[in-house]
């Protein structure tokens, strides 16, 4: 089965780490698609780094995807109006999983309402479009975490690609397939080993599904995790490296 091979959480707060994934990437001949936070964590506002945005356009130019990765990458960030209307944000037991479980309080779109998820997109595409960004591939939620009415407003903005964590979807055309991710987390050394072990007990289901590697930049921070990187991507290239789309028609 193909695999798709991504960058998260791509802005000039992690500038160093970035390159280095992409250095690893390149090492194989694969160009990943990219997920590009507009304004990491309400710090690092790409419109304030403009040979940044130069170097997305470059990579744009090269053939690389380009992903809208939420807006802030925290949750709580920014301005949260209340709205009188719309879909609610998550609460209880979803949100603890997302913002606990699944993340370390980075699952911004499972904090915010519709209304709030409407002004982030509307805010983060603005800004994109500024850094001279052609197109978007498509949205993808941080930590992989949106709420079901999340779909229903990416389809009625014509986007063609989301994913979480057990599937891809093409929102516009109501597609679906199921698709295995593979990633690592390091936030603390039960989750670096943890996830180590996933990746390589998951990587015969392949065979059954589509495969997407997720690279985070944090672990390029940790030799284990770049060594595994390195072999994970070798595995990748054993069969078809494809654009994300390609993976929602496998």
């Amino acid at each position: 089965m193909p695999v798709h091979v991504s960058i998260h959480d791509v802005s000039p707060a992690w500038e160093a780490e970035v390159d280095l994934a992409l250095q690893a990437c390149a090492a194989v001949g694969i160009k990943p698609g990219l997920l590009v936070i507009p304004n990491y964590h309400g710090a690092w506002p790409l419109d304030e780094h403009p040979a940044y945005a130069a170097r997305l356009r470059g990579w744009q130019a090269a053939g690389h995807e380009i992903f809208l990765h939420g807006y802030y990458h925290l949750a709580g960030a920014g301005p949260r109006e209340p709205s009188a209307a719309g879909n609610a944000a998550p609460r209880g037991l979803r949100r603890l999983w997302a913002q606990k479980v699944v993340s370390g309080g980075e699952a911004e779109f499972s904090d915010v309402d519709e209304a709030e998820a409407r002004r982030r997109l509307d805010d983060g595409e603005a800004v994109l479009r500024r850094a001279g960004l052609q197109q978007l591939d498509g949205f993808i939620a941080p930590a992989w975490s949106m709420p079901p009415w999340m779909f229903a407003v990416l389809r009625e903005r014509g986007y063609r690609y989301t994913e979480d964590h057990l599937h891809v979807y093409d929102p516009k055309a109501g597609a679906r397939r199921t698709s295995v991710v593979l990633n690592y987390a390091s936030r603390t050394p039960a989750r670096l080993w943890s996830s180590l072990l996933y990746c390589r007990l998951a990587r015969p289901a392949r065979r059954l599904w589509p495969a997407r590697v997720a690279i985070h930049p944090a672990d390029m921070r940790h030799a284990v995790l770049r060594r595994e990187i390195d072999g994970l991507l070798r595995w990748a290239v054993g069969d078809a490296v494809v654009s994300a789309r390609a993976l929602v028609e496998a």
